[in-house]
C-alpha cells in the first residue's frame, strides 16, 4: 500500500473487494496453494500407472477435482479483487489458461487435453521467486536465441545440401534429399550414435567424408550449443534490479545483479590500488607531523 493508503494490486478496490484481494494474495492463501499444486503434481504422476489406478484410482480423481476446484476458486477471487489488472501480468494468464483447460471435458475430440493438465504443475514457477527469475532470463532471451537458430538454419540448410550432393547417391536412406538429410544431420549433431551408425558407413563407401561431418559437428554441436548458453547467462546478468512483481508477489522483488568474472576482478584490482593510496597517505602525514613536531623543537 502507499501513502494514500490504497491498495497496490488494485488501488481501485475498496472495501470488500480489497479485503477479499488481501486474503487471496496473503503469504498463508498462497503457501496453500502452492501445496496443492505440488500435491495435484504428485495425484497426475500417479495416475499414469495403472497398478495404483487399479488400488486407489477413485481416490486420486477425487484429490484431482478438489485441486481443481481449488485452482478455481483461486483464479475467481484473484479476479473479482484485481478486476482487468489480473490481465496485465502474464503469470497470470497463463494461470488463468492452464485451469481454462483443465475445465475442458477429457471426451471425444478433447481427450488428448486431458493430457496438458500435468501443465499445473508449471504454476509453481510463479510461485517461487528464483525459478521466476529463470523463467524471465529465458523469455529476455528470446531475441538473442532466435538469432542464433536463424543461424543454425542456414548452417544445416548449407549442410544438408552438401550431404546430398555428396553421399546421396551410396546413401539415399540417409542424404537421399534435403528432408533426410537435414534428419541425419540432427542425428549427428545431437551425437546420437553418430559415429557408429552413420560416419564410419559413409567413411567405408568415401574415406575423406570426416573432413565433412568433423567441422558440422564442431559448429553445430559445440558454438552453436556454448552460444545458446551464453545468450541465457547474459540476459540472467543483465536482469534489471527490480522486477514487476506478480499477483502471488505484488510488490517488486530487489535482486542484486549477478557479478560477472570482469567485475570481481575490476573491484579488487581497484580494492588493492585504494589501500596502496591509504597507506601512501598516511606515510605522508606521519612525514608531515614529523617535520611540524621538529620545527617546534627548533624554535623553541
Amino acid at each position: 500500500m502507499d501513502a494514500e493508503g490504497s491498495w497496490s494490486p488494485n488501488p481501485r478496490a475498496t472495501g470488500w473487494r480489497r479485503r477479499l484481494g488481501e486474503f487471496v494474495l496473503s503469504s498463508p492463501v498462497q503457501s496453500f496453494v502452492l501445496a496443492v499444486i505440488v500435491l495435484n503434481a504428485v495425484t497426475l504422476g500417479l495416475e499414469t500407472s495403472p497398478a495404483v489406478m487399479s488400488v486407489a484410482g477413485p481416490f486420486l480423481h477425487l484429490l484431482d477435482t478438489i485441486a481443481l476446484t481449488i485452482f478455481v476458486i483461486e483464479i475467481l477471487l484473484k479476479l473479482l479483487a484485481l478486476d482487468g489488472r489480473f490481465f496485465r501480468d502474464g503469470w497470470n494468464i497463463f494461470d488463468f489458461l492452464v485451469v481454462v483447460i483443465s475445465l475442458i471435458p477429457a471426451a471425444g475430440p478433447f481427450a488428448v487435453l486431458r493430457s496438458l493438465r500435468v501443465l499445473r504443475v508449471l504454476r509453481l514457477v510463479n510461485r517461487l521467486p528464483q525459478l521466476r527469475r529463470i523463467a524471465s532470463s529465458i523469455i529476455k532471451a528470446i531475441p538473442g536465441i532466435g538469432a542464433i537458430a536463424a543461424l543454425m538454419a542456414i548452417v544445416f540448410y548449407v549442410g544438408a545440401v552438401m550431404a546430398t550432393v555428396l553421399f546421396g547417391n551410396s546413401f539415399p536412406q540417409w542424404f537421399g534429399s534435403i528432408p533426410a538429410s537435414l534428419y541425419s544431420l540432427f542425428q549427428v549433431m545431437t551425437l546420437e550414435s553418430w559415429s557408429m551408425g552413420i560416419v564410419r558407413p559413409v567413411m567405408e563407401v568415401y574415406p575423406e567424408a570426416w573432413m565433412f561431418f568433423v567441422p558440422f559437428i564442431l559448429v553445430s554441436a559445440f558454438v552453436m550449443l556454448n552460444l545458446f548458453i551464453a545468450v541465457i547467462i547474459d540476459a540472467m546478468s543483465n536482469l534489471e534490479g527490480s522486477t514487476k512483481g506478480t499477483v502471488a508477489e505484488p510488490a517488486p522483488v530487489r535482486t542484486a545483479p549477478v557479478p560477472t568474472a570482469g567485475s570481481i576482478f575490476a573491484a579488487e584490482r581497484e580494492l588493492t590500488e585504494l589501500r596502496a593510496e591509504v597507506t601512501e597517505t598516511r606515510r605522508e602525514i606521519v612525514a608531515i607531523r614529523a617535520l611540524l613536531e621538529g620545527r617546534a623543537t627548533g624554535s623553541n
